[in-house]
């Protein structure tokens, strides 16, 4: 039953953002307003982790699996893909250069703000 139960919120949640999008008068991705729904579920104490915990775990677990269809569905834009390789290649890395960055920046950042906060050594 508790598998059910948790299986439910999460599918809840899921329909609500999918209702939500088709309210908006804008594009949204249901799955961003669902997630956003969740985390003020989460923050206000609505839900509780534990509510959700063990079907949230299988899920990450399992991500992987999801992104099957969304990858063999490639297979129908090939010819796209193949007419604009080069720029889609600069996209990639270019991209890839940047997020690297954004980490390094990110992490040195959250150093030295833990170094100021606390006088501590992290390395």
């Amino acid at each position: 039953m508790k598998i059910i139960r948790q299986f439910g919120i999460i599918f809840t949640i899921c329909w609500l953002g999918t209702a939500a999008e088709h309210l908006l008068p804008f594009a949204f991705p249901a799955s961003v307003i669902a997630m956003l729904l969740l985390l003020i579920c989460l923050l206000a104490g609505i839900l509780k982790v534990e509510h959700i915990r063990e079907k949230s775990n299988f899920l990450l677990a399992n991500m992987a699996f999801f992104f099957i269809p969304a990858g063999v569905n490639v297979i129908n834009y090939l010819d796209i893909l193949k007419a604009s390789w080069l720029p889609l290649l600069v996209i990639c890395l270019v991209t890839t250069v940047i997020t690297f960055a954004a980490t390094a920046f990110s992490i040195r950042l959250t150093v030295y703000l833990l170094r100021r906060k606390g006088g501590q050594q992290h390395e």
